[in-house]
């Protein structure tokens, strides 16, 4: 252990590892890994859905669009305003 302005444990994290419900957990520091998702959603929240593997490459292709309109919407947006502003 070393300190550095308050006592931090510096584990190298070269033990073993124990798994359990979606998580890692060193066994010499006790740090957690999530391994997926579910131990990171907060209760309540519905189910994530996954596609079917046939549908799999479609999802992917629809979300790369979604993300690509909405930073040219953003860019376009942009480019009005400069335009009116000027």
């Amino acid at each position: 252990m070393r300190a550095f302005g308050r006592l931090v444990n510096h584990c190298p994290h070269d033990g073993s590892w124990a798994y359990a419900g979606g998580e890692q957990r060193c066994t010499a520091c006790g740090m957690r890994r999530f391994t997926d998702y579910g131990g990171v959603r907060p209760p309540g929240l519905p189910e994530a859905v996954t596609p079917s593997v046939e549908r799999r490459p479609d999802a992917d292709r629809s979300a790369a669009i979604a993300i690509a309109n909405r930073f040219r919407l953003r860019r376009e947006f942009r480019e009005w305003a400069l335009r009116a502003a000027a």
